[in-house]
């Protein structure tokens, strides 16, 4: 029964999406200019997508083959395997394939809609805010709804067709031979997410450097050759990459949970027994209380609604309180129904799941809203010039990290202690798990927020390129700065999801790890000189990773700003307004650039993890293997690795996303006319701020997310030829 509902719930997800996008294209797409506007950010946006999509295929046909080999050739079986070694090599390789091929559709499906619904919002702004607001959030929603319904989906059905085969005698290991659908939609998703969020930085840098900086043009100028390429980048960057991101985040995350419900199970067979609980209501849990969350977010998305006079963001907040409280109900429907008498304090460990989402957005808000002290505080440095703006948006961007991290901390003990005090044996680390499923309750609305950014940002360069009246272009520039702010919460909540995850997939890993080394105590002890050596290199991966997608924005800029530069130059009529300028070149240099330097950094992710495992392997066995109780296995040395770098991802995340999101925010709050306003030293002062920040928030930042859970998923796979 918990399956079914799993699955009807799923697909009722993708059919309130199919009813969305039906709704949206019934929508008004306004001027014939308007028209030929959005339709060349289509072209350029659908041209990227089909270029990227096709080397990340190719890619992971690769490591797809690649997995194979190693399970079914190069890997010695283990007696505790879920399967032998041909089905494991097999399963393994179709859920990675699945997983990958589930993650492209979500970030195209984002991206699609997004590219329509931008023409329909900047139409609809000319006749009112409500009609604007709702076919802006609609619009995101279809990304948001596909993605959770997709992994519910895939997730679900790829459980139930390997159990229904009789793949494995135990279903408690099914889990395991799908752990790849994870790491296929990570794969996927660290590539979508740095991609695109070369292309958009790259874009976008260029466009304001040479048109507000040096030019003195308006952001979205018709005039400046970039700007359709920056158009362009929104749509690749925060709809397709950020669903692709998000996608992932929920696939793998859905895997951890069910391997550790696994465990919990095997742990107390017994009482479960006892109260009539099977083995599949444990394992559907963790699906059963996400299901609930489409219904929750179903509910959200349909009640928004605004009027002309009120600021938009409240009408947002409203649809998230009423998803983030129904979604809270729900978990306690799937605890009570499916957990027996141990029910109320999971149920406590998905509502602080859920309280901990709601308190990363209002401390996102804090640190990026130009209403409150950090932002203002950039804004008020810029009067000095761009060196003190760069320095207050550093300080406010590594003073942002201390809070969140003070809430993770609290989450993980708090939801840990509810867990061990259930009368559970061994359920801290799944009360963790429920915590993390809580606060993914509310991620299909999350994303709707998200994607919500980019189609007003769109609409606004719409109807500022058409030349439409100073009112409707007022109007756009209020949702824009909303959108604004839902992406830099959406960042926010990302971090905060990936950190509670990625100690789920940790405790998922330790599990994994004890099932194929059932000697191993589960302890990582840093004190071992390989353990202490594998942390810092994967602490130096963040780093160097980071380094990577922020050189990459700069060379690719460069290009950008040259050709700005040289059309100006060999062209003068462009800014006496006599004839148009080449976009295509500017989206071309994007595309290329972008293309070229994403492959590095996400081949470096998958290159080290595999080689620190494989290389302390075989200093393992050579130096005597278990026969040296000083010694650190691969798996081991594999775990420091995981356990430092994933900390110093969520810490440097949380620096770059909100760093960047507060210098974004003080230019804005200056172009509302604070210390001058527009066309002053401190308002180039902030322009330039932003444009340091803007790789931060949209590149090396939101990539990290990925990287984090990436890194959780790539272990969990390849764990067995760690051993």
């Amino acid at each position: 029964m918990e399956a079914n509902l799993i699955l009807a719930i799923s697909i009722l997800g993708l059919l309130f999406a199919a009813y969305l996008i039906n709704y949206i294209l019934k929508q008004d797409t306004g001027t014939a200019r308007m028209q030929e506007i959005s339709n060349a950010i289509k072209v350029g946006a659908e041209a990227f997508l089909k270029r990227q999509y096709t080397t990340i295929i190719y890619l992971a046909i690769a490591l797809a083959a690649l997995i194979y080999i190693i399970y079914a050739f190069l890997r010695t079986p283990n007696a505790n395997d879920p399967a032998g070694p041909e089905q494991l090599a097999l399963w393994t390789t179709i859920s990675f394939a699945l997983g990958a091929a589930c993650s492209v559709a979500a970030g195209y499906m984002g991206m699609w809609v997004a590219i329509r619904a931008n023409i329909r919002t900047a139409s609809a702004a000319t006749k009112g805010m409500n009609g604007a607001l709702q076919i802006a959030l609609r619009g995101g929603a279809v990304s948001g709804f596909f993605v959770v319904a997709m992994s519910l989906l895939g997730v679900a059905g790829l459980f139930l067709f390997v159990s229904r085969l009789g793949v494995s005698q135990d279903p408690s290991k099914i889990p395991l031979l799908i752990v790849g659908y994870g790491f296929g939609a990570s794969f996927v998703a660290l590539f979508a997410q740095l991609g695109g969020g070369i292309y958009t930085k790259a874009a976008d840098v260029g466009a304001d450097l040479v048109g507000k900086v040096e030019a003195g043009i308006p952001e979205d100028d018709p005039r400046n050759p970039a700007v359709i390429a920056d158009l362009v980048g929104d749509n690749v960057g925060d709809c397709a990459g950020r669903g692709a991101d998000l996608f992932e985040s929920t696939a793998a995350e859905n895997i951890g949970a069910m391997i550790l419900a696994a465990g919990l199970y095997r742990a107390n067979t017994d009482v479960f027994q006892s109260q009539g609980i099977a083995l599949l209501s444990v394992l559907m849990f963790p699906l059963v209380a996400r299901a609930f969350g489409i219904i929750a977010s179903i509910v959200g998305v349909l009640i928004v609604r605004t009027n002309e006079q009120e600021d938009p963001m409240k009408a947002l907040n409203r649809g998230f309180y009423v998803t983030a409280s129904l979604a809270t109900i729900g978990f306690f429907i799937a605890s009570k129904w499916l957990l027996g008498d141990h029910f109320l304090n999971f149920f406590f460990c998905g509502a602080i799941g859920v309280l901990i989402s709601l308190t990363f957005v209002y401390l996102t808000q804090y640190y990026t809203e130009y209403k409150y002290r950090p932002v203002k505080y950039i804004a008020e440095a810029s009067q000095t010039g761009s060196a003190t703006n760069i320095i207050a948006g550093l300080a406010v961007g590594m003073e942002s990290t201390g809070f969140p991290a003070i809430v993770i901390g609290a989450g993980i003990v708090s939801t840990y202690f509810l867990g061990q005090t259930s009368g559970l044996k061994d359920a801290g680390l799944f009360g963790t798990a429920v915590a993390t499923m809580g606060m993914l309750g509310t991620a299909a609305y999350i994303l709707a927020m998200d994607t919500f950014g980019p189609i007003t940002d769109n609409a606004g360069g719409i109807v500022e390129m058409s030349q439409q009246e100073e009112e409707i272009r007022r109007k756009t520039d209020r949702l824009d700065a909303v959108g604004n702010t839902t992406k830099a919460l959406t960042k926010g909540y990302a971090v905060g999801s990936a950190a509670l995850a990625a100690f789920l997939l940790f405790g998922a890993y330790i599990d994994e790890v004890r099932n194929y080394m059932p000697g191993f105590s589960g302890v990582i002890n840093l004190n071992k000189p390989e353990v202490f050596v594998g942390a810092i290199l994967g602490a130096m991966l963040v780093y160097i990773f980071s380094s990577l997608a922020i050189k990459a924005v700069g060379k690719a800029a460069y290009s950008i700003i040259r050709n700005v530069r040289d059309q100006f130059r060999a062209n003068t009529g462009i800014m006496a307004g006599t004839s148009k300028p080449d976009y295509g070149q500017c989206v071309d240099i994007a595309t290329k650039a972008a293309l070229q330097k994403m492959i590095v950094p996400g081949l470096l992710v998958v290159g080290l993890t595999v080689g620190v495992g494989l290389v302390f392997k075989s200093i393992y066995y050579l130096g005597g293997g278990a026969d040296n109780p000083s010694g650190a296995s691969g798996a081991e040395v594999v775990g420091g690795y995981l356990m430092v770098g994933t900390i110093t991802g969520i810490l440097f995340a949380l620096f770059l996303n909100n760093g960047g999101g507060a210098w974004d925010n003080a230019k804005k709050f200056i172009e509302t006319g604070a210390y001058g306003g527009r066309h002053t030293e401190t308002h180039k002062a902030s322009v330039v701020g932003d444009t340091v920040g803007d790789p931060f928030k949209d590149t090396a930042g939101p990539s990290l997310h990925v990287l984090i859970k990436l890194l959780s998923t790539l272990t969990l796979v390849l764990a067995p030829l760690f051993v």
